[in-house]
């Protein structure tokens, strides 16, 4: 197994030019035998199997050392020659999603220092779209598990899960197949549908179209968002018609307070924005 922590005290650099990969990993032996493939297997069957036979890579996102921990020994029970790849902030996350974009899955603490609620998930679902996330947390609500699914999740692993069952989530999720907590209870309730018809239409915005939203969540002018992200107060301005427009709305702060309900992840949270919500630059 090759373990890569992004947050050691020394981060090697050198890129191999053959597959654009930190040099400091390289690539594991097949720790299974490959068998014939049979004309009635399906592409994700056959996906997997390619991930069984060369060794898998995932990114391990969790600011806990003793859990990362505890997922690589999971990691190491399914797949010996398995590369993983730790991150213990957003900003080793991103560098180590950037060094493997070819990446087999993320597994993605929800409460990262620095995440705002989803806004991790969604971000990597707009950024890496070929990248399976699953989401690894302590909140376990119903609730916070289908809004992870609405977000893009490929599945969701319970920081209260044994390494066994983790192992079986690992091995569906990296089949192909939607991983979900053994209790999980799709509510019956309609009441969430239109956060969740939100949901889905804010995790198709753009990477740059979302970091405005989450800045407007969090309660800046365009101005501020403009200085921030260093461009322009009219492209800002520009890319806020647009988010109004595809999340049918019709003024900034209905789209920051919708922000902010749908990002939280703390059921007691009641979204009220703790800095104000400047409403005279729509």
């Amino acid at each position: 197994m090759k373990i890569i922590s992004t947050d050691a005290a020394v981060y090697a650099r050198d890129i191999d030019p053959r597959d654009g990969v930190v040099s400091a990993i390289t690539r594991a032996g097949n720790g299974f035998d490959a068998r014939p493939v049979d004309a009635s297997r399906s592409s994700q069957q056959e996906h997997a199997l390619s991930i069984m036979s060369a060794a898998a890579t995932l990114i391990v996102a969790d600011d806990h050392p003793l859990f990362r921990a505890a997922l690589r020994e999971a990691v190491t029970r399914l797949l010996p020659q398995a590369r993983i790849i730790e991150a213990g902030s957003l900003k080793m996350l991103e560098e180590a999603v950037q060094a493997n974009p070819s990446a087999d899955l993320i597994l993605l603490d929800l409460r990262m220092p620095g995440a705002q609620g989803f806004s991790a998930l969604v971000h990597l679902r707009a950024r890496y779209p070929s990248i399976p996330v699953a989401v690894i947390s302590a909140a376990e609500s119903a609730s916070i598990v289908r809004r992870s699914l609405e977000f893009g999740a490929s599945g969701f692993i319970p920081k209260s899960t044994g390494i066994d069952r983790i192992g079986t989530m690992l091995r569906d999720l990296l089949d192909g197949k939607l991983a979900l907590p053994e209790d999980y209870v799709e509510p019956s309730s309609d009441r969430g549908q239109p956060d969740r018809d939100m949901a889905r239409k804010v995790s198709r915005l753009t990477p740059q179209q979302l970091r405005v939203l989450f800045l407007l969540a969090e309660g800046h002018s365009n101005k501020t968002i403009a200085q921030d992200l260093r461009v322009s107060e009219a492209t800002i301005k520009a890319h806020v018609t647009v988010i109004l427009r595809k999340l049918g709305l019709e003024r900034r702060t209905q789209a920051a307070l919708i922000a902010q309900r749908l990002f939280r992840t703390d059921p007691s949270d009641n979204g009220a924005p703790s800095n104000g919500m400047p409403d005279g630059d729509e």
